[in-house]
């Protein structure tokens, strides 16, 4: 994988909800007494595109993936193969001793009167070359020198004793109907290659996949840690009710009432807290679960701290160019087409198995016949002596049931397969559809909570001056204090699923690592 990172996503900062709170409810009165850092730990900034690269990099899935691609890329290799040549070599040594019981023309003369020995030594070599054509055929050179030797009192009438012989034999078988064709020959080498083409897409798949959750988690984590900011606002706020309480409880303008009520709220808007923190530790855990940083790693006490933003600013976007970009992108879609052409191929290679068998065998050599290896070798290349034939051979199996079984399977085969593409191509438009309206509601969401946060703002602040002049309770303040951090909450929360919503889009369209500039090799 190769990366061309940029800096980090571009877009609008956001402006931490929990700053309004915390210059609302004025100075920190020992919120950081709940949120100590533990000893030994040890922090980490991270930007969303580190943690999308150290994912890719160490994702265990990823891994098993690519290993999974490099092996179907072998199976073209294997299909290729059958085509490569074949060279063997045999070479035999024979001798046999036969009595004889009857003359041997050329060799004993008369008539015998008695047993004759027959003493024959044969040595051969033979040298084979055969290879398989891509049109379906057959080719086979071979090359047989022999020596001959037999006792000399039995081979007075033999030309050369001993004798070199040579064989030189071209052989063709060539099929005509089934099996016959390079589109025919070639079907299982193009099935590897779309086999290896559909693993490279579900290894895109698994990438976009990765890449996706890390940015969702990525987003949990800078929420957690958001609104632990906010809990730590609200507690801030409700300590320093406390404390102007009590003051005014020793006073003796206010009832211990109003005290018990603040002291009630801190402990509440303490436990906020606590709760918010463990929840940033739980983030960070399954963030670095995607990292698989390795278990002596993941043992260690390691706070993540997120460097990127969230962005709060509106994306053009046009859904049939989304809908679109999905369908010329999305790995699923060119999984589905490569399958419907592999279905294809077998309907094709099916139907050429109905055929019958025709095959065409040539053949023709040379031999040559001489007093030594050198004298048999011009003979046999001299062309005086030859030999050629053809001939045509036909099968055919009665009724052919088993091609005609696997014909009609491969036809169902071919109709799902189509039907699967249809399928897959609208649930794509469906999910991009849906993927858009989150989008857009989620960022109508940053709105309407920022304006719901902004109303909460204005309405503790009133009855913060309404308590000042005697006209409110410490219960109604604790009620806006506490509605205040929930709208807070809300803007927060709605920003970081708008962030979610766009990275769910990219998903969608299949765009995740154009994002970041990254390139699947």
């Amino acid at each position: 994988m190769r990366s061309r990172l940029a800096a980090g996503l571009p877009g609008v900062l956001l402006l931490s909800a929990a700053s309004t709170l915390a210059m609302t409810a004025g100075p920190a009165l020992g919120a950081d007494d709940v949120t100590k850092a533990t000893p030994g730990e040890r922090r980490e900034e991270i930007s969303l595109s580190e943690a999308a690269l150290r994912a890719l990099k160490n994702n265990l899935d990823i891994s098993i993936s690519r290993h999974t691609k490099e092996s179907r890329l072998t199976d073209i290799v294997v299909e290729q193969s059958k085509f490569d040549p074949t060279l063997s070599v045999n070479g035999q040594y024979n001798r046999t001793v036969n009595p004889l019981n009857r003359p041997v023309f050329g060799g004993t003369g008369g008539n015998l009167n008695e047993i004759t020995i027959f003493d024959q030594r044969n040595g051969s070599v033979t040298v084979d070359a055969t290879t398989n054509l891509l049109t379906g055929g057959n080719v086979d050179l071979n090359y047989s020198p022999a020596r001959t030797n037999v006792n000399q009192d039995v081979a007075s009438g033999f030309l050369f004793n001993p004798a070199w012989t040579g064989g030189l034999a071209l052989t063709l078988t060539q099929p005509l109907l089934r099996n016959a064709g390079i589109d025919i020959n070639k079907t299982f080498i193009r099935i590897a290659q779309n086999n290896a083409m559909v693993e490279e897409h579900v290894f895109r798949d698994r990438v976009l996949t990765v890449v996706a959750t890390v940015e969702q988690t990525y987003w949990e984590v800078v929420f957690a840690n958001e609104n632990l900011k906010v809990a730590e606002a609200a507690l801030k706020a409700a300590q320093e009710l406390l404390a102007t309480n009590r003051a005014k409880a020793k006073a003796g303008v206010m009832s211990i009432v109003d005290v018990l009520q603040a002291e009630a709220a801190v402990a509440s808007r303490v436990e906020q807290v606590l709760v918010a923190e463990k929840s940033i530790r739980d983030q960070e855990d399954l963030l670095r679960r995607l990292l698989n940083p390795g278990e002596e790693e993941l043992r260690q006490d390691v706070r993540l701290t997120p460097k990127d933003h969230p962005v709060v600013a509106l994306e053009p976007i046009s859904l049939p160019e989304a809908i679109d970009l999905a369908i010329d992108l999305r790995p699923e879609i060119v999984q589905a087409k490569k399958n419907l052409e592999t279905s294809e191929l077998n309907t094709k290679f099916a139907k050429n198995q109905l055929l019958p068998t025709l095959s065409f065998q040539g053949t023709m050599g040379l031999a040559g016949l001489g007093k030594d290896y050198t004298d048999s070798v011009n003979r046999n290349f001299s062309g005086d002596f030859y030999n050629y034939g053809a001939g045509l051979v036909l099968s055919y199996p009665l009724g052919n049931r088993s091609a005609w079984s696997t014909f009609n399977r491969r036809q169902i085969e071919g109709k799902n397969a189509e039907t699967s593409l249809v399928s897959i191509r609208q649930q794509i438009i469906i999910g991009v559809k849906e993927a858009v309206r989150r989008v857009q509601t989620d960022f109508k969401r940053i709105e309407t909570t920022k304006s719901a946060r902004i109303m909460a703002e204005k309405q503790l602040q009133a009855e913060q001056e309404r308590l000042k002049v005697g006209l409110s309770t410490t219960r109604f303040v604790l009620d806006f204090q506490r509605d205040l951090a929930t709208a807070q909450g809300n803007e927060l929360r709605a920003i970081v699923d708008y962030n979610k919503s766009l990275s769910n889009l990219s998903r969608h369209k299949a765009t995740t690592l154009e994002r970041y500039s990254l390139q699947v090799q």
